[in-house]
């Protein structure tokens, strides 16, 4: 193995294209990355990208601290998506596990990986920020399509980040499907494309408005929003014509293909000041 002359992280590896575009980003700024991936999501081509990689089930907490001693690893990232409903429903969880979620008096995203940093920061190993190696992929303000929204998309734009920011702030979900000023679907356990394909089955046509939000959190530890060309094929089938996100707190994965397919389907997309 070639010498490294960059920092060394460790990464939990969740699936999508998250993953694997920090991977090769550590390769070009010369950091050697310990991957910890989770075989019910993750790529297998994290294989081919991490300088060692280990595989571990969805629950196996002693394993992942485990391998993270073993490795000398000090700081480690969550990065890419475990799918919510996979964390409360198909989870198999050790004892170590079994005994954080005694413990959690709510079984949400944000009690539960916060859990995990504490036992984590037990044994002297601090979560960073997921997208530490990806900062150039975080959304911009402003218009990022050719095409800029309507007024009667910026008014829908407008409305549903005051719905998303209040469903967010409980952690409920991070999107919203608007559509004349009404709130169709909001995003639970299901995922954003599930939910844009509710929210088409309801309108009978109309065209709808996806508004992603974050978390109001001060870090960008887990669960930061996500978007790619997987997002605009999703609002095409859906007709949802504008796509409004949080600047500075989500991810352009594939941006250039993304930006590419939405100004082919004539969707508008803003990134947004997020709210305080």
């Amino acid at each position: 193995m070639s010498v490294k002359s960059g920092r060394r992280y460790g990464m939990i590896a969740g699936n999508g294209r998250f993953p694997l575009l920090a991977l090769e980003a550590a390769r070009r700024a010369g950091d050697e990355v310990v991957v910890v991936a989770i075989k019910e999501e993750a790529s297998p081509e994290v294989e081919q990208l991490a300088d060692r990689c280990h595989w571990i089930s969805l629950g196996q907490l002693s394993r992942l601290i485990e391998i993270l001693k073993q490795e000398g690893i000090t700081e480690v990232m969550m990065v890419g998506q475990v799918k919510h409903a996979k964390i409360f429903s198909s989870i198999v969880p050790d004892w170590k596990l079994v005994k954080l979620l005694a413990s959690l008096k709510q079984k949400n995203t944000d009690a539960l990986i916060g859990s995990v940093a504490k036992i984590l920061a037990e044994d002297g190993i601090r979560l960073a920020d997921s997208t530490l190696l990806l900062k150039p992929l975080l959304v911009g303000v402003g218009v990022l399509s050719k095409r800029k929204p309507s007024s009667d998309e910026e008014r829908d734009i407008a409305y549903g980040r005051k719905i998303a920011n209040t469903l967010a702030g409980v952690d409920v979900g991070q999107s919203v499907a608007i559509s004349d000023s009404a709130c169709v679907a909001v995003e639970a356990m299901e995922g954003t494309d599930a939910m844009l394909e509710r929210a088409a089955s309801l309108v009978n046509g109309k065209a709808l408005r996806l508004v992603k939000v974050s978390r109001r959190r001060g870090h960008l530890l887990f669960d930061v929003p996500v978007a790619g060309p997987g997002t605009i094929e999703a609002m095409r089938k859906a007709g949802a014509t504008a796509l409004a996100m949080d600047a500075g707190r989500t991810l352009l994965l594939d941006r250039e293909a993304m930006l590419a397919r939405a100004n082919e389907c004539e969707i508008a997309i803003v990134g947004c000041e997020p709210e305080p």
